[in-house]
């Protein structure tokens, strides 16, 4: 299509070439701190129906998935015990010679409606219960419920929120029909499970966002169609799945991404004639300029607390990573270059906390994804050898890293997934499956 092959000239079709004394580290790596977590099949008290006992099975089988992620932090080991009732005392001696650091117990009594299943959570080298609960086994929302008590066992450890509770949303084009392409916005859980189509314009939808409540998508949007078509920028009520044009300004309207308010979002237009970067007000209209230059400027991202901006440029001739401060009124404010690497680079996004920036470079022909501090130093490469990697993502603990990866099938064909990998680069596996060509993935706040 032409729109889009006028926009990659756009960012990245300059005079492309090599980085002199760029430096490159090696594939992160970190050492293994885990502590043995033992989940515990669950107990049945009385005649508890095939129908709900299957159901607390695939809970127990959820909770050990999820700490599963965190490898780092937990190794799960099988059943040591037969299970038995929640009024029964754990034999911590038994545990503790095990090395088992947490231990679950979990317990389904049988009841006329829907049975709970109760469970007590316990710190074994203090031999205190840290958490217990029940959960609705419900099958409707069996497993939603299951990662929430998932994100509560392992807040109960941490002080701290896990990615269980989180969902990824991501672009296919699964709905395409041999040379008419589609690309659609989806939902899917941050195992990939439970996938939910999110738009169904029949054009190609880009740069999706979420808002930081999760109640709004934004996404630029390309019509179906032969003739001329404008890059217009639409925001979608997740809720009612209504949705508007915000911005149809001639040109591109896109790469859009929510500020904390939900009131506001950066990103890139071209209705002057350059792509510069923008903030506008969804309410009103009303736009602020953020960058001022006659090179392009595209694809902004902002740390959490407003005062550092991350983009690409093509000022040195080819896309680079910059940052500013944000706040500059007509000027660019502390504008600083931080990315050396490669022919050129995309996709720049902070860590949750601001002291990182993660994207993707071309490098050895082929996109491999870096992780770089906010002020240019630390430079380290997280992916190599394992296909062509962009569109990075960090998880809101900033724990994880979601991705997509592209695996070349043959001379006409190739196949794009979404991954996720952990901060260091160790790739845990992909999360989409035989879903058509799956790109630019980012998570719910």
């Amino acid at each position: 299509m032409k729109i889009i092959s006028s926009l990659i000239l756009v960012l990245f079709c300059h005079q492309l070439f090599a980085q002199a004394g760029t430096t490159v580290i090696a594939v992160g790596e970190a050492e293994l701190e885990s502590e043995k977590i033992l989940i515990e099949e669950p107990f049945f008290d009385g005649a508890v129906s095939p129908h709900f006992k299957a159901g607390a099975q695939e809970v127990i089988s959820i909770l050990r998935n999820d700490f599963s992620f965190y490898k780092k932090k937990f190794y799960s080991i099988s059943p040591i015990t037969l299970a038995s009732s929640l009024s029964t005392t754990p034999d911590f001696e038994v545990l503790n010679k095990k090395a088992i650091k947490y231990y679950l117990k979990s317990e389904v009594v049988a009841s006329s409606g829907t049975p709970n299943l109760y469970v007590a959570f316990y710190d074994v080298s203090s031999k205190h219960k840290i958490f217990e609960g029940p959960l609705a086994l419900t099958l409707s929302q069996m497993r939603e419920n299951a990662h929430i008590l998932a994100d509560s066992l392992y807040y109960s450890i941490f002080k701290k929120h896990s990615i269980f509770i989180h969902k990824v949303i991501f672009v296919s084009d699964r709905t395409s029909i041999a040379n008419n392409k589609k690309k659609e916005a989806y939902i899917m859980d941050f195992d990939g499970k439970g996938v939910r189509q999110l738009t169904k314009h029949g054009g190609t939808v880009i740069s999706p966002d979420i808002s930081y409540d999760s109640s709004h998508l934004i996404y630029s949007m390309i019509p179906e169609g032969k003739r001329a078509r404008n890059v217009d920028l639409y925001l979608m009520d997740l809720k009612s799945f209504e949705y508007k044009i915000v911005s149809s300004r001639k040109g591109i309207n896109s790469g859009a991404v929510f500020l904390p308010d939900g009131q506001h979002v950066l990103l890139t237009l071209s209705y002057t004639g350059n792509a510069e970067i923008y903030k506008l007000e969804l309410g009103s209209g009303k736009l602020t300029q953020i960058t001022h230059h006659f090179a392009a400027d595209v694809d902004p991202a902002l740390n959490k607390d407003g005062t550092l901006m991350t983009f690409l440029s093509d000022r040195p001739g080819k896309a680079n990573i910059y940052t500013l401060d944000p706040r500059g009124v007509g000027v660019e404010k502390d504008i600083k270059r931080i990315s050396f690497v490669g022919l050129f680079n995309a996709t720049p996004r902070f860590s949750p906390d601001g002291k990182e920036i993660v994207f993707s470079s071309w490098l050895d022909n082929r996109f491999d994804i870096f992780r770089i501090n906010s002020d240019g130093s630390g430079l380290s490469r997280l992916t190599k050898d394992f296909g062509s990697n962009e569109d990075p993502s960090y998880s809101p603990d900033g724990e994880f890293i979601v991705f997509s990866s592209q695996r070349i099938l043959s001379s006409k064909s190739a196949i794009q997934d979404i991954y996720i990998m952990d901060k260091d680069g160790e790739i845990l596996g992909p999360l989409t499956h035989n879903f058509g060509n799956c790109t630019t993935p980012r998570w719910t706040k």
